[in-house]
């Protein structure tokens, strides 16, 4: 039987933004923030998958400056403020082929969406956070900023990587001023996407689908605990980690990945 958190109302009166908070991981995060009585702005390129009129969307890609700047300044001009910010955007596009089919245009593509995205972001809510001197922002990074797949997500790797280093160093700046910063590291997520990735393999291999997910573990070098993350286990670690619950956290990196890195 899944166990029940009660968790309603630990957020009421707060404001978020979830960044790509229309599917996957980002929209499990909008909406158990939302449950925990948050006030929710979501933000991506394309509309939600699923219509959800508590929550308040803004069309934007955040690769372009002009995007997080359209974000920000709706964000402050709608509610004044922003109190928890989770930086969940993050997009790997390149081809494979290893480091020799990777152009300047797929190393910088990679790196404004899963670093200066946030940068961005942070960048413009920081002021507001410390003048009130109260706020939380999530960074989502990835274990391959630990461990990278040289086939096809190098620039994704590394700018998570520098993601996660990046965190490292704004907390020590701005925690003493009342806004706390940590990052989350998942593994393999099993998102619609994920899923639909497993039926075109099983399909093209002639295997089944849990053959296929396995194959898939099998290449990371195995998940101990025997399965993919599912969208909500990330965002369950996330609304705990931006409630007064966790107050005394900052500066740390965590890792959900059910046991993937093989190393301590």
């Amino acid at each position: 039987m899944k166990q029940e958190f009660n968790f309603k109302n630990e957020l009421s009166g707060k404001i978020a933004l979830v960044t790509g908070g229309t599917k996957g991981a980002g929209k499990a995060i909008a909406e158990r923030l939302l449950k925990a009585g948050a006030t929710v702005v979501i933000t991506a390129r394309n509309e939600p998958e699923e219509e959800n009129s508590n929550l308040y969307f803004i069309p934007a890609d955040l690769s372009r400056p002009e995007g997080t700047q359209k974000v920000v300044e709706g964000v402050l001009l709608k509610f004044g403020r922003l109190d928890i910010l989770v930086n969940n955007l993050g997009a790997s596009e390149t081809p494979g082929g290893g480091f020799a089919a990777l152009t300047d245009e797929d190393w910088e593509t990679g790196i404004k969406t899963n670093l200066l995205a946030p940068v961005r972001l942070d960048r413009g809510f920081l002021p507001q956070m410390i003048e009130q001197e109260n706020g939380v922002i999530i960074h989502i990074a990835s274990i391959q900023g630990r461990l990278p797949l040289h086939e096809s997500t190098l620039p994704y790797a590394a700018a998570k990587a520098g993601l996660i280093n990046y965190s490292k160093g704004l907390s020590k700046e701005v925690s003493s001023k009342g806004v706390r910063v940590l990052t989350v590291s998942p593994g393999w997520i099993m998102t619609g996407s994920a899923t639909r990735m497993m039926e075109r393999i099983a399909e093209s291999s002639n295997i089944t689908v849990e053959q296929a997910t396995q194959s898939v573990m099998d290449a990371l070098g195995g998940i101990p605990i025997g399965r993919p993350a599912q969208p909500e286990d990330i965002a369950e670690f996330v609304g705990f980690l931006v409630s007064p619950r966790a107050g005394y956290l900052t500066g740390t990196e965590y890792i959900i990945d059910g046991g993937t890195i093989p190393t301590i």
